[in-house]
């Protein structure tokens, strides 16, 4: 694209007044005006056809892969010109709302050699994936009355992450306080199913591990130790529907479920085992292979970035069965949920009864505060009492959903969000110790 860039404009706009002057003063030379015009629109086409090409013009985009919500980074802009590069350049780049500029969104870079560098500095404001899909660059000709402006599409993405400076140092305060189960072998006896050696019997020891076949054929009581598997897979369901979307505390509960299922898979890495990540509303969105070790930490980050929030319901059937044909051995299943009432949930409980028959299913529901306030603050006109109704009976009602899924097989965590995280890593360990896997 090309058009008159200011100075032209200015050019046009100066001209206009002596010409209208020469035009009151002698209208028979009213023809002088356009001969200015003429001359501006010839000089603007000298300059056009003078000014460097948009096919010799390459740009290039970069920048950290990712960055935590409230975080800081640079984004790297390069543009390099092949043959007679303009003295200067103006850009700006285009982005979404996970991002802000700092600053401004563009500016002016000089050209040395053909080539000129710009950093932009932007803040990640809210989490998943940040897109810079567009840039826009223009330059002058050597008059500067014709600026050229091309558009360059861009594929280039940031993970915005939750933020996790708590999460190492949560999961390695857990870990200490709490060895994990399989992270080597286990000596005490009922730590596991694996055998590992068969001892004499100590005062202390569990009397239900004591192998009665072999002692008697030794003459004293002997005891099998065995120690917890590791290598068990863990996949966190993440719902990304409406409910989950609402704000809790001023972040999203999604936000928060996410954060909660990196600091047990910090942990579940830690301890060896095989971690996925599952995301759903009205159908499956993020369906990763399990992965294991510490480094993979990252990678999981990554994939966290791209659960993005949504306004559609959730479809439990569907994504629970597609979950269910994914699994080939018995897993942990972690389901990130909320939900209102029985009537919404029902399509959820004919399902977790499949899914329990198989694997072991946990459902971390975050506490509701707000409605808990509501139930409980005492009443001091009449709209007070309607709302504490109210409130009440949509507990009694989230309560019998939670017994529900107790029945079906399932555990059930309810923390408030603020503990959701320390409190699933708990239960990971607990069911780590007693080998429930």
């Amino acid at each position: 694209m090309i058009y008159p860039s200011r100075r032209a404009v200015w050019l046009g706009a100066a001209g206009a007044l002596p010409v209208l002057l020469v035009a009151l003063a002698r209208p028979e030379a009213w023809y002088l005006g356009l001969l200015w015009i003429c001359l501006l629109l010839a000089l603007l086409l000298v300059d056009a056809a003078a000014g460097a090409p948009g096919s010799a013009l390459s740009s290039r985009v970069t920048s950290q892969p990712q960055v935590p919500v409230g975080g800081e980074f640079a984004l790297e802009l390069e543009a390099r010109f092949e043959g007679s590069p303009p003295r200067r350049l103006e850009l700006r780049v285009g982005h979404d709302a996970r991002v802000a500029p700092s600053g401004a969104a563009g500016g002016t870079l000089a050209l040395d050699g053909g080539v000129g560098r710009l950093a932009l500095d932007f803040r990640a404001v809210r989490r998943g994936l940040a897109g810079f899909d567009r840039l826009w660059l223009r330059w002058t000709g050597p008059f500067g009355l014709a600026m050229r402006q091309v558009v360059h599409p861009l594929d280039h993405a940031v993970a915005v992450l939750p933020a996790l400076d708590r999460v190492r140092d949560q999961a390695i305060a857990l870990l200490q306080r709490d060895a994990l189960a399989g992270e080597r072998p286990q000596f005490q006896t009922g730590g596991g199913h694996e055998f590992e050696a068969l001892v004499e019997y100590q005062p202390g020891m569990a009397r239900r591990m004591i192998d009665w076949k072999r002692s008697a054929r030794h003459g004293k009581l002997l005891v099998r130790e065995q120690r917890a598997e590791r290598n068990n897979a863990v996949v966190f369901a993440v719902d990304c529907g409406r409910l989950m979307c609402e704000p809790l505390d001023g972040l999203p509960k999604m936000d928060r479920a996410v954060a909660a299922a990196l600091l047990n898979a910090f942990v579940a890495l830690r301890g060896g085992d095989q971690v996925g990540l599952f995301g759903f509303d009205s159908r499956p969105r993020l369906a990763s292979g399990t992965v294991r070790g510490a480094g993979s930490f990252d990678q999981l980050q990554r994939l966290a970035a791209r659960l993005d929030y949504s306004t559609e319901e959730t479809n439990y059937t569907l994504a629970l069965l597609t979950l269910a044909g994914r699994l080939e051995r018995r897993s942990l299943v972690v389901v990130f949920t909320d939900f209102v009432d029985p009537t919404s949930a029902e399509l959820m409980l004919r399902t977790v009864g499949r899914l329990a028959e198989r694997h072991l299913v946990i459902f971390a529901l975050m506490k509701d505060a707000e409605l808990e306030a509501l139930a409980d603050r005492r009443p001091e006109r009449a709209e007070d009492v309607a709302r504490a109704v109210t409130a009440g009976a949509l507990l009694r009602e989230r309560r019998v959903v939670v017994g529900r899924l107790r029945q079906l097989g399932a555990h059930v965590l309810e923390a408030d969000h603020r503990a959701l995280g320390p409190a699933l890593v708990e239960r990971y360990l607990a069911i780590k110790r007693e080998s429930l896997l």
